[in-house]
């Protein structure tokens, strides 16, 4: 069942994808419109699971999921990543690897491999100041919170 993103509690699972580019205009209407269909159809054992989505920046996906009405099962999971593998097909696009970071850069948003963002904070080419996106958060709290933080206030700062 798809709902608002701001319907639903904070307690929501969340999960982010983060594209190794920005979608152009028509991607984004035609990937919003299959994350439509696919929550639609969305299940766990039979049962609907009342979620929504967001896509930020032209560049991420957040799938949310409220588990107080129906929790995912590990079969509504891999769901849910074979339509993201099934995007990243037909988009050209890499959405599922963990190993790069996504940071602003004035009014760009860099991605790069977690490795050379090492270098570019040994190198001093991003502070402790810098906003990156901590994609680890878990739940719409903490996704409206603390996804979008200085490089200090996430994980990415054991690397400053």
């Amino acid at each position: 069942m798809l709902v608002t993103f701001d319907s639903l509690p904070d307690t929501s699972r969340v999960w982010i994808y983060q594209s190794n580019r920005a979608f152009n205009e028509e991607e984004e209407k035609e990937i919003a419109k299959a994350l439509d269909i696919f929550i639609e159809e969305w299940t766990a054992h039979g049962s609907e699971l009342k979620a929504a989505y967001e896509i930020n920046y032209r560049r991420f996906i957040v799938l949310a999921l409220d588990q107080q009405y129906a929790s995912a099962s590990g079969c509504s999971i891999d769901a849910s990543v074979r339509f993201i593998q099934q995007l990243e097909e037909k988009f050209q696009i890499v959405l599922l690897d963990k190993m790069n970071v996504s940071f602003k850069q004035g009014p760009y948003i860099t991605y790069k491999p977690l490795q050379e963002f090492k270098k570019m904070a040994k190198a001093k080419a991003i502070s402790k100041n810098t906003i990156v996106f901590n994609n680890l958060v878990v739940n719409k709290q903490e996704y409206i919170n603390h996804w979008e933080v200085p490089a200090s206030e996430s994980w990415h700062g054991r690397f400053l």
